[in-house]
């Protein structure tokens, strides 16, 4: 499932460029907060935890009563988490290994 690649405009790289060259969480949140609304957060956070439950092997059911996601949406996301780009399977192995390795996501001292 290869997306149509028209949606990477010159203000989409800029977007990502930022968002990469954030040094924190702190600044991440920061920047999110200021970029998304509440709703957008709440769904986009909705979305990362219906990929987490997928690949600890939840059921949907199981998965739209623990986070509200529908059946639909997390259909989706099953969907790009198997046959997508890659990111959230880069994603989560990389959070996998980090947590094998004992290393930090941020900077030490930098967490809440």
């Amino acid at each position: 499932m290869t997306t149509d690649p028209t949606w990477l405009t010159d203000d989409t790289r800029e977007l990502l460029d930022a968002i990469v060259s954030l040094d924190d969480v702190d600044e991440a949140a920061d920047f999110l907060r200021d970029l998304c609304t509440l709703g957008e957060l709440r769904d986009m956070s909705q979305r990362w935890a219906v990929v987490r439950l997928l690949d600890a092997g939840m059921h949907y059911g199981e998965i739209s009563r623990t986070t509200g996601a529908s059946t639909a949406t997390i259909t989706r996301i099953a969907s790009w988490l198997h046959h997508g780009e890659g990111g959230y399977r880069r994603m989560l192995d990389r959070l996998a290994e980090r947590s094998r390795s004992g290393s930090r996501p941020y900077p030490a001292g930098s967490e809440r």
